[in-house]
C-alpha cells in the first residue's frame, strides 16, 4: 500500500542518501521509465517483495549552516516521529557513536513506532567488530550494512515491510466520491482556495508559511456535484510554528497525494514551478493520480496579449514528458476561475475512470500503428497485433506483439500520444505494457 511512509533520519554524512538511492533502485527502472524525472529527489517509492512504500530522505532538507545543523536534525527526527510509519536511524561505524547520534537516539526512544538502527559502512570483519558498540544505544532492531554495496539491506527491508499489513487497504477504495487534494508550496494560497470554495473559514489563513498542519477532508456539494477536498491543512499549535516547514509540508503533501484521486497542484504565478513542485508532480504521476495545475495569484502578474499562452507553454515544457494536463490561471482572492478549477479536476477524475471498448481501441490504434510502424530490430520487424485496456484503477494498456522487449521509449511515446489524441485522457498518467503474443 503506497500510503505507508518510511523516513531515514540521522546526522550528515552517514550515508542516508546512498541508502535512499539503493532502496529506490529496486524499482527505479520500472518507476522512472519517464525521462526527465528529477535526479535529486528527496522522496520516492520503493518496492520490496511486492509491497510498495514511500521513502523520505531527511538529509535533503537540512540547511548547511553549522549553527542550525544540530537543531535541524533533532527537529527532523521529531517530525519524522510524528509523521512516518517507520523510522530508519542511520549511524556510521567509521566515526563510532557521536554526541549527536546519542541525542537523536534519546529522541527516538520516545516513539512507539518501529525504529530500525542501521550501522552503515560495515564492509569487513574489523568493522563488524567495531559496530558492536552501537548495541549500547539500546535499540532491539540493529542492522550492520553497507549502503554502498547493498550488503545487509535485504534483512532490513524484510523487517520494514513486515509492518505493512494486508488490512492497510488503498484509502481510495472506501467510497466512490472523487477525492481532490490541494497541494503546493507554503503560502501559495491552498487554505484560501479551500475557504473560497467552501465559503467559510474552514482553516485559519495567515501569512506565516506553514500555518496548516493536518490533512483535512471536507465533503462538498456544489452544482449537483459531490466530492471530497483534501487540504494539507489544519491549525498549527503555537510552539509548532518554528518547525522544519519544508520537510513537514513535503511529508503532508505525500500523504494527501496517497489519499486522493486527483491532485490540484497550486503554484504562485510570480515564482513559477519549483524543483519541489516537480518532485511532487512526478510522484503523483507515478502513483497514477490525475493532475490539474493551478497558477494562482494571476491577478498580480503584469499581462500582455499572450502572457497566459506563453506561461502555459513554458510550464508544460518543465512538466514534460507528461504535459497533457489542464493548466488554469486563478486568483483565489478575486475568486477568478476557482470553480473552473474544480470542474477541471472532476473532468480529470472522469478521464481516470475511462474504459474504452476493445473493438474501438483496436480500430483506432491498429490504424495508428499502420501509419507509423515500429522500427525493425535485428532485421525482424516488430508486429503489434492487438491492444486491450487492463482492468486497473488508472488507465493502462497492453499491446501484444512478437518482440515486447524491443519496443523502445520513442515508439512507446508515439503510442501514448495516439491514445491521448483519440481518447480524452487529459490530466491522467497512462501506463503502457508490451506483452508477448
Amino acid at each position: 500500500m503506497a500510503g505507508f511512509t518510511v523516513a531515514i533520519v540521522g546526522r550528515p554524512n552517514v550515508g542516508k542518501s546512498t541508502l535512499f538511492n539503493r532502496l529506490l533502485e529496486q524499482r527505479r527502472a520500472i518507476v522512472d521509465d519517464q525521462s526527465g524525472v528529477t535526479r535529486d529527489r528527496q522522496y520516492g517509492i520503493a518496492d520490496w517483495n511486492g509491497k510498495s512504500f514511500n521513502v523520505i530522505d531527511t538529509g535533503g532538507f537540512v540547511s548547511n549552516s553549522d549553527d542550525v545543523f544540530e537543531r535541524e536534525i533533532r527537529k527532523q527526527a521529531k517530525v519524522a516521529m510524528d509523521e512516518a510509519n517507520v523510522l530508519i536511524f542511520m549511524t556510521d561505524v567509521t566515526t563510532g557513536i557521536t554526541d549527536l547520534d546519542s541525542d537523536v537516539a534519546n529522541l527516538l526512544r520516545r516513539t512507539s513506532k518501529p525504529v530500525y538502527l542501521v550501522v552503515n559502512k560495515v564492509d569487513n570483519s574489523q568493522r563488524q567488530l567495531e559496530a558492536t558498540e552501537f548495541y549500547s544505544l539500546g535499540f532491539d532492531k540493529t542492522y550492520f550494512l553497507s549502503s554502498m554495496s547493498g550488503s545487509g539491506t535485504g534483512e532490513l527491508l524484510d523487517d520494514v515491510v513486515s509492518n505493512i499489513t494486508d488490512d492497510m487497504e488503498d484509502p481510495n477504495l472506501e467510497s466512490n466520491v472523487p477525492k481532490i487534494a490541494i497541494i503546493g508550496q507554503p503560502n501559495v494560497g491552498k487554505s484560501s482556495l479551500l475557504n473560497a470554495l467552501v465559503g467559510a473559514d474552514r482553516n485559519i489563513v495567515s501569512d506565516i508559511a506553514g500555518t496548516t498542519r493536518d490533512t483535512i477532508h471536507t465533503r462538498y456539494n456544489m452544482y449537483q456535484k459531490d466530492f471530497i477536498l483534501i487540504d494539507t491543512a489544519g491549525i498549527r499549535r503555537k510552539q509548532k510554528v518554528n518547525e522544519d516547514l519544508e520537510f513537514y509540508s513535503v511529508i503532508r503533501a505525500i500523504k494527501a497525494v496517497d489519499e486522493s484521486d486527483v491532485v490540484m497542484l497550486l503554484l504562485d504565478a510570480e515564482k513559477g514551478i519549483t524543483a519541489q513542485d516537480l518532485s511532487i508532480f512526478s510522484l503523483a504521476a507515478r502513483k497514477g493520480k490525475g493532475v490539474v495545475v493551478l497558477v494562482n495569484k494571476w491577478d498580480l502578474m503584469e499581462k500582455s496579449t499572450n502572457t497566459a499562452r506563453d506561461y502555459e507553454k513554458d510550464l508544460k515544457k518543465r512538466l514534460a514528458p507528461f504535459s497533457d494536463v489542464p493548466v488554469i490561471f486563478t486568483s483565489v482572492v478575486e475568486k477568478q476561475r476557482i470553480f473552473k478549477a474544480i470542474e477541471a479536476a472532476l473532468e480529470v477524475y472522469d478521464n481516470r475512470q475511462r474504459r474504452i471498448q476493445t473493438s474501438r481501441l483496436n480500430e483506432v490504434m491498429l490504424k495508428a500503428i499502420e501509419a507509423y510502424h515500429p522500427p525493425v530490430v535485428r532485421g525482424v520487424p516488430i508486429r503489434i497485433k492487438y491492444v486491450t485496456q487492463l482492468p486497473t484503477h488508472t488507465p493502462a494498456f497492453a499491446f501484444f506483439c512478437n518482440l515486447p522487449d524491443d519496443v523502445k521509449t520513442p515508439y512507446r511515446n508515439y503510442l501514448e500520444n495516439q491514445l491521448r489524441t483519440n481518447f480524452d485522457f487529459s490530466g491522467v498518467p497512462i501506463k503502457i505494457f508490451f506483452r508477448k503474443k
